[in-house]
């Protein structure tokens, strides 16, 4: 077996989690290599809702426009009656954009393209996943993981500092760490099929048979396709016939119509849907991210936005400690991931039981603009603060403007892969800018004016407080002004330089 040459992170799985931590870490300068067991990209469009945090995600990974080119929104869903009428309704509440929250409705794009987007970013910033590149296996000590791999030339082996699992529900990595996946599994099984059909309006995302589960479909047109998807539960133990003919034949039984035509399928699958959590996202110099940690129904399109958002909060922890942070600050990956995971399992499981019932309305809860980190260990805040912005919240977006009187968004001081540090009419020259930290201040002399208020209503400090944003846009500390010494022990934990005053 030829020995190759180590890197810090190997990426096990080029879906969306690992396609979003090889860009988090590519735009850090972090040395990787993201592997995927399959010969070519998923052209299939599992998940295709993305919603409004992951939305500031893509904006700051530099892909959102792309994302809203490409996609669409939710298009209305069209009832049919067995009567043979129909009824329009929203599916997705509709909320209108505020200066906190910029996103608020979810975008519908096929996994495939979201997936190719994320392609093309990594490729601008000079990389590319291994396609046909297979972990086979792999052993760890303190210094690292040596990874047994198989691809095109054949057997080879890699040490890395980190192993990163995101190779899916059937995780290579997590069964090698035998780590334990409770659950259950929910006695549903469906398919979902991606089709090339005649015969409905592209205006619509049709579903007949609601009132009978077992003879339910759902047909959606797929935003930035031609295609069209199509969804319906199956019996746990049949043999289903997912060719052109096989899903015509069910979709003219579950319509009671012999207009509907399908005159190819892109992309197939008849899955049963389970609940499960990995017991531990990390086990030494391993970490899982993704389906590999965690697995559940489709309702709500929560899936690969928590992938997404998994590997968003791992990526700039990874990095932090390659450039010198406390190994510790990779404990809270685990800390501040799992729970919102276990939430929402228990968030997709209770909307399946409404689909059951055939309720598809979805509003905030569905959105993730409300997950934040406030038990976590990098929250740090004043006692006495309540009812407030908290640490480990969100941090909001406002339009604000600079010195020179031109408009702009804290969320473009946040993009990037450095720390932010917001001042509200603190001293001039009580803290320096250091590498991988920004300052700004608002009030007499300082670079930014919240001439609108926005700061002010979304942040509420106090005159003389400071709020630190971290690199995935939570808010990290927030400090008085009497206490910045608190302010330079948590810079120390996060691998900031402490030469900040």
């Amino acid at each position: 077996m030829k020995q190759q040459s180590a890197v810090d992170v190997l990426i096990c799985g080029a879906g969306a989690a690992g396609l979003t931590l090889a860009i988090e870490l590519a735009r850090r300068g972090v040395s990787f290599r993201l592997i995927e067991k399959a010969p070519s990209p998923f052209h299939g469009s599992r998940g295709k809702g993305i919603q409004p945090r992951t939305q500031e995600i893509f904006e700051d990974l530099g892909i959102l426009d792309r994302i809203i080119a490409t996609g669409g929104v939710y298009p209305p869903e069209r009832r049919y009656n067995a009567d043979g009428s129909h009824t329009d309704a929203k599916v997705v509440e509709q909320s209108e954009p505020t200066p906190a929250e910029p996103y608020q409705q979810p975008l519908m794009l096929a996994q495939f393209l979201t997936e190719g987007l994320m392609r093309d970013r990594l490729q601008e910033l000079g990389h590319r996943p291994e396609f046909g590149c297979e972990l086979v296996g792999f052993e760890q000590d303190s210094q690292g993981v040596t990874a047994h791999l198989v691809g095109h030339d054949g057997e080879h082996s890699v040490h890395a500092r980190w192993l990163v699992g995101a190779d899916g529900g059937r995780s290579v990595v997590r069964r090698t760490l035998d780590i334990g996946f409770p659950g259950q599994t929910l006695g549903v099984r469906a398919i979902v099929a991606d089709v090339a059909m005649t015969g409905l309006s592209r205006d619509y995302w049709h579903r007949f048979s609601n009132e009978c589960m077992t003879a339910q479909i759902a047909i959606c047109p797929l935003a930035g396709t031609e295609l069209f998807q199509v969804q319906a539960p199956i019996p746990l133990d049949a043999e289903v016939d997912l060719s052109a003919e096989g899903l015509m034949t069910m979709v003219a039984q579950r319509t009671g119509r012999q207009d509907i035509h399908i005159q190819s399928v892109s992309w197939a699958s008849a899955y049963t849907m389970n609940a499960r959590l990995a017991d531990h996202y990390r086990v030494g110099q391993v970490f899982l991210i993704g389906d590999a940690a965690h697995i559940h129904p489709p309702t709500g399109g929560q899936g690969l936005n928590t992938s997404v958002q998994d590997a968003y909060n791992l990526g700039w922890k990874l990095a932090a400690v390659i450039a010198g942070a406390p190994d510790a600050l990779l404990d809270t990956y685990e800390e501040e991931r799992r729970p919102v995971a276990a939430s929402m399992l228990g968030l997709s499981t209770k909307l399946l039981d409404g689909m059951k019932n055939g309720d598809m309305r979805r509003g905030r809860e569905v959105h993730q603009l409300d997950i934040g980190y406030p038990h976590s260990s990098l929250a740090l805040q004043p006692a006495e603060r309540d009812g407030r912005l908290l640490a480990g919240d969100r941090a909001p977006d406002a339009t604000v403007r600079d010195a020179a009187g031109h408009s702009s968004r804290l969320f473009k001081l946040f993009q990037g892969a450095h720390w932010t540090l917001l001042g509200y009419e603190v001293e001039r020259g009580s803290l320096k800018p250091a590498a991988g930290l920004h300052i700004h201040r608002f009030g007499p002399g300082g670079d930014r004016v919240d001439d609108q208020r926005q700061f002010k209503d979304a942040y509420n400090l106090a005159p003389g407080e400071w709020v630190l944003v971290r690199p995935d846009g939570y808010v990290g500390a927030i400090i008085t002004h009497d206490d910045l010494e608190a302010l330079h022990r948590y810079l120390a934990q996060v691998g900031l330089s402490a030469e900040t005053f």
